[in-house]
């Protein structure tokens, strides 16, 4: 198993290190008598749940998640020199796991490597800012306030347009599926239950982004679904759950059964308006 790095003066890391960056994954809640998060078209969802990036993939992905916080909290600055070797020596992993890592933050545009010169880390000019592991990873670094008004501008440009084109793509197993995420939202409110609820408002999100018929803004859900998870803290996807959220969420489903576009449009800009995290950026009016 990979341990914490040994005390040095590299800045790689210190001792405890690993612990560093808490990233548990939060248990699974059991509902009796909710709808079901599985089942139904199995591309549906998929792209949200690519949010959780290099977890789970032993030291390979121990070590992308170390040093991808490390470079974007700013342990590791710009230009810094990335020694594989003593990478390797620190963590107490094999040079093939350094490689394969470094391969992985290269494409993340963390990180380049070129010959005579070796491995460096690149300035955030350079970094894949749209990737859903820095999106997390910035969530608990020094620019978490610049990010979090970043992805609400974001978002209050991409799903207003998602739902006005999903309303015309009236498939009953897509709305049913939306309605049975209000569902659940509202049953987790309800009981105080701040993870399940969003975990519904990302599926929620993510889905209607996906069946809006244009593959390039499906692409984007994942990074809706990662805005959602990091705004606030590590898993709430609303600061605040709330009545009025819940009911916007309604009104956006009751106007895609109607395949009416502009009221699911409208609905879409009035749920994002009453997101704390996008509140404070929504455009006010200016003064001419």
């Amino acid at each position: 198993m990979m341990t914490a790095a040994r005390s040095a003066d590299s800045g790689l890391a210190s001792p405890g290190g690993l612990d560093r960056y808490p990233y548990a994954e939060a248990p699974a809640v059991d509902r009796v008598g909710l709808p079901a998060w599985d089942g139904g078209d199995p591309e549906l969802g998929r792209v949200g749940r690519r949010a959780a990036g290099s977890r789970g993939r032993g030291l390979h992905g121990q070590l992308v998640q170390q040093l991808g916080q490390m470079i974007v909290s700013g342990d590791l600055g710009a230009d810094r020199p990335l020694v594989p070797e003593e990478i390797g020596q620190r963590f107490e992993v094999s040079r093939t796991v350094v490689r394969e890592s470094l391969r992985v933050l290269e494409a993340k545009g963390l990180v380049s490597a070129r010959p005579n010169v070796g491995t460096r880390v690149r300035p955030v000019s350079d970094w894949n800012l749209l990737d859903p592991d820095i999106i997390e990873w910035r969530a608990f670094g020094p620019q978490r306030d610049d990010q979090r008004r970043e992805l609400s501008e974001l978002r209050w440009t991409i799903e207003p347009l998602a739902a006005r084109l999903a309303a015309g793509h009236g498939r009953e197993d897509v709305q049913q599926r939306l309605a049975d995420m209000v569902e659940i939202m509202g049953h987790a409110m309800a009981q105080g239950d701040a993870l399940t609820f969003s975990r519904a408002d990302s599926e929620f999100h993510s889905l209607l982004i996906q069946v809006a018929g244009n593959r390039m803004l499906e692409h984007l859900s994942g990074i809706v679904s990662a805005a959602l998870q990091v705004s606030g803290g590590p898993i709430a996807g609303c600061d605040r759950p709330n009545e009025a959220s819940l009911a916007h969420h309604g009104r956006i489903c009751d106007a895609l059964a109607a395949g009416d576009g502009a009221a699911a449009e409208a609905a879409m800009r009035q749920l994002l308006t009453v997101h704390p995290e996008v509140e404070r950026v929504v455009p006010a009016p200016r003064e001419h």
